[in-house]
C-alpha cells in the first residue's frame, strides 16, 4: 500500500501561515492587555504556534492507518523517562497500547537574537537525543522496535539569519563547514548531523519569512533535512506501527 503523504503541502502552507499568524494575533493582545513582552517573547506568549504542524502529524496518523493510536499534546502528559534525568518533556507523544510510537520536538526561533538562542537549541536538541536512547537501550520503554524520534524546526528566514557569521576559535580550526556559515546553514548542518548521528529518526529545517503570514512560503535547504523527506519518513513509520497492529 502506497503512503500517505495527507496533502502535507497544502497543509504545511496554512501551517506557515497560523504560525505567523498566531506570533502577531499574540503580540497585539500583549499591547491591548497593556503589558507588551519585550522584544520577541511577546510572539510566543499566547501558545503554541506550532499548532498547524502538529495537525498535520494528526492527520498523517490517521491517513496510514493508526488513528485509533493516542495522541498526548496536553502538558500533564508529554514526560518521558530519562536517563541522566527523571523525565523530559516532550511536545508531541504517540501511543498505542502502552507502546511508544513516536515523540517529536516542535520548535521555532524568530529573530533578531539568533546566536545564544542556535546554541541552546543545539545543545538541548543533542542532550534529549542522548538522554531518550540511553534510556531505552536501558528498558526504560519496554521490550519493543524503535520509536520515531523526530525534531522539526521553524527559523525565520531573514538578513540576519542568512548573514555569514564569523567564529572565533584560537586553539583549533572550526569545521569547514560552519567556517562564514550563515545561521539557517548551521541550523541545516545540526539537522543533518542529528539524523546521520542517528540521533533522531528524521530532523526537518522548515525556513520561513515574515511575509509567509499571508501565503505559507517556506523553503528546505536540503533534501536530506527537508520537510517532505521527514514527512515521508514518518508516514513510513506509521504504516509499519499499523501493519504490526
Amino acid at each position: 500500500m502506497a503512503l500517505d503523504l495527507a496533502d502535507y503541502e497544502r497543509k504545511a502552507r496554512e501551517a506557515t501561515m497560523a504560525f505567523w499568524g498566531n506570533r502577531e494575533k499574540a503580540r497585539q493582545k500583549q499591547q491591548e492587555i497593556g503589558k507588551p513582552d519585550q522584544g520577541e517573547r511577546a510572539g510566543v506568549t499566547a501558545g503554541k504556534n506550532m499548532d498547524g504542524f502538529e495537525a498535520l502529524i494528526f492527520d498523517l496518523i490517521e491517513a496510514n492507518g493508526l488513528g485509533h493510536a493516542e495522541i498526548h499534546r496536553t502538558v500533564s502528559v508529554l514526560t518521558l523517562p530519562g536517563y541522566f534525568r527523571p523525565t523530559k518533556r516532550w511536545d508531541l507523544i504517540i501511543t498505542l497500547e502502552k507502546r511508544l510510537i513516536a515523540a517529536i520536538e516542535l520548535k521555532s526561533q524568530v529573530g533578531p537574537s539568533f546566536g545564544n538562542n542556535f546554541n541552546n537549541r543545539t545543545e538541548e536538541a543533542i542532550g534529549t537525543a542522548h538522554d531518550f536512547w540511553t534510556a531505552y537501550r536501558e528498558g526504560a520503554f519496554g521490550d519493543h522496535p524503535k520509536p520515531f524520534i523526530g525534531w522539526m524546526m521553524m527559523v525565520e528566514d531573514a538578513p540576519e539569519s542568512r548573514r555569514p557569521v564569523t567564529d572565533r576559535s584560537p586553539h583549533f580550526q572550526v569545521f569547514s563547514e560552519f567556517k562564514q556559515a550563515s545561521y539557517l546553514k548551521r541550523y541545516e548542518v545540526l539537522c543533518r548531523r542529528l539524523v546521520q548521528e542517528q540521533l533522531y529518526s528524521e530532523a526537518a529545517l522548515i525556513a520561513s519569512p515574515r511575509t509567509s503570514v499571508s501565503d505559507g512560503a517556506f523553503e528546505s535547504l536540503s533534501e536530506l533535512t527537508s520537510l517532505k523527506t521527514f514527512i515521508t519518513s514518518f508516514a513510513g513509520h506509521i504504516a509499519v506501527e499499523a501493519a504490526r497492529g
